[in-house]
């Protein structure tokens, strides 16, 4: 979550300094609503992700609640990030801006890990009680 949470601050400051038209880019309102949702997925996935530790460092959690928030909290920063890289328009693609870096990091972790695919196996088995590896 701390590469999307990157992301987000990267595309805030670069809509509030973009002028498109005579406006700042963050006046758009789609711009806001990518803005809003890019963050409410970081906080949420950041208290998630506490609360699973919590739950840890207690012995209290279980190895799908563990899978089940890497799942999910995987997916959501490599949605944020891509959103992000899309709010920059063409400096989304160029290096010196770390959003594509954390979503090519996350893309690459998605693909040789199989991050999604193997947790949802996890959580699929524990759901149904058969296993699929």
């Amino acid at each position: 979550m701390g590469a999307a949470e990157v992301s987000w601050h990267t595309a805030r400051d670069y809509v509030l300094n973009r002028t498109l038209y005579g406006q700042k880019l963050a006046q758009k309102q789609l711009i806001q609503a990518k803005l809003a949702q890019a963050q409410s997925d970081i906080a949420l996935g950041m208290l998630a992700a506490w609360r699973v530790g919590d739950l840890m460092n207690q012995k209290q959690a279980s190895p799908e609640t563990i899978s089940l928030i890497k799942r999910h909290n995987c997916q959501k920063a490599l949605d944020v990030t891509r959103v992000c890289r899309d709010m920059l328009g063409g400096e989304g693609i160029l290096t010196h801006h770390a959003v594509i870096r954390h979503m090519i990091n996350l893309e690459t972790v998605n693909t040789y890990e199989g991050t999604h695919d193997i947790h949802s196996l996890i959580l699929g088995r524990a759901q149904t009680g058969l296993s699929a590896f």
